[in-house]
């Protein structure tokens, strides 16, 4: 087989875009802690038509072929919202981004950054930002430590030699993204319970439930804090509405009401917290399918979901509270609540907080004070090209 000529060719057709996504099945099948994706999601996250995220973003697939076999696959995109932003927030005039990047060996690899790099030159790119797929918020950064145990919900898992393959190619490193775990059924200790305590004695903290019945009015609550809290962040991109729209319908069988919190002061939303059942203990055993009955062994799951892992995709409080304790407070409170629903509620055991910024000191001094360890690390490379 690899004695036959390697080909790229961009994905045109509906048999490019099925060969697209199975080449990942393929590559992965062997990998224990590899989750397949439902390839229905993955089908949609490709199509403009479905992702939101198109709306302010083009891109080029592209796959790898020896004859017949296909043996890798690349995404290379700009997200044009993401070219408007200040360059020392990472993005900014000039940056591409490509993803979704599978090989089967290292000469295909070699290729498809190339494919990947000559498109983005022709857009007018002169600086790549790698691995994104396809979203900054979707999942950024090559797994370089963590290979060890699967992935949370929306979280990527790459095989380890794949770091060597980016490094040689030219890349370095610009940032770092951790998650941190910590078994959730042990209470926190005591300076916790303390300042939780303190706040329950005040007036003027509510600490409450969404309410999923209005679930547009509480995603706009939530999306007006995120873009303010997040502003000043490293890749941060606005989200736009109909990013929220698509996520919400992808995402709201799995949001429960007191897995989730709004922090109000004095009556006005400041500050919130998401969280999520891991779907990928349900998913992991489908193998992409939910034919002929991983439909129903999903539905079934998802009346009343029982999980070891509680991922925390998403915190946020607002910009004019972020350097005070009342922040780190408010936060406190919302992560004791919701540990104990998810412990009483659902049986978990274990909580995944992340992705966090290796420069967000207010999130990792919150990481720390519950006793968090890190246990996956991910890498964003750059290269001027």
């Amino acid at each position: 087989m690899a004695t036959l000529p390697l080909s790229i060719r961009p994905v045109a057709t509906k048999r490019d875009r099925k060969a697209f996504i199975d080449i990942a099945y393929r590559l992965n099948r062997d990998d224990p802690n590899w989750v397949p994706p439902l390839k229905s999601e993955e089908a949609g996250k490709i199509d403009p038509k479905k992702n939101g995220w198109f709306s302010h973003a083009i891109g080029q697939l592209f796959i790898a072929t020896r004859g017949d076999q296909v043996v890798g696959r690349i995404s290379a995109h700009i997200d044009t919202l993401a070219l408007t932003l200040p360059p020392e927030q990472g993005f900014g005039p000039g940056v591409g981004c490509w993803g979704m990047i599978e090989a089967e060996d290292h000469n295909a690899w070699r290729a498809l950054i190339a494919a990947a790099e000559g498109w983005l030159k022709a857009q007018g790119m002169t600086r790549a930002l790698g691995p994104i797929s396809l979203s900054i918020w979707e999942e950024p950064g090559l797994l370089v430590e963590g290979h060890d145990h699967p992935p949370t919900v929306m979280m990527g898992h790459h095989k380890p030699h794949y770091q060597a393959w980016i490094e040689e190619a030219g890349y370095r490193g610009v940032k770092t993204l951790y998650t941190y775990e910590l078994d959730i059924t042990k209470e926190f200790p005591p300076i916790v319970g303390r300042i939780v305590a303190a706040g329950e004695k005040n007036s003027r903290i509510v600490i409450r439930k969404v309410n999923k019945a209005k679930f547009a009015d509480e995603a706009a609550t939530i999306l007006a804090i995120l873009n303010d809290a997040w502003s000043d962040n490293w890749g941060f991109v606005p989200l736009t509405q109909p990013e929220i729209d698509d996520v919400g319908k992808k995402l709201k069988p799995i949001v429960f009401e007191d897995l989730i919190r709004i922090a109000e002061v004095d009556g006005e939303p400041v500050a919130f917290m998401i969280t999520l059942p891991d779907l990928n203990e349900a998913i992991k055993p489908l193998n992409g399918n939910l034919l002929p009955f991983g439909w129903a062994k999903l539905l079934l799951w998802l009346r009343a979901p029982k999980v070891r892992t509680m991922r925390v995709p998403l915190m946020g409080v607002v910009k004019r509270l972020q350097a005070s304790r009342l922040a780190s407070q408010l936060a406190l409170m919302m992560i004791e609540y919701i540990r104990r629903d998810a412990v009483a509620n659902f049986g978990a055991s274990r909580g995944e907080i992340g992705w966090i910024l290796d420069d967000n000191q207010g999130m990792r001094s919150i990481a720390e004070i519950i006793e968090c360890t890190v246990n996956r690390r991910y890498e964003i490379y750059e290269k001027t090209l």
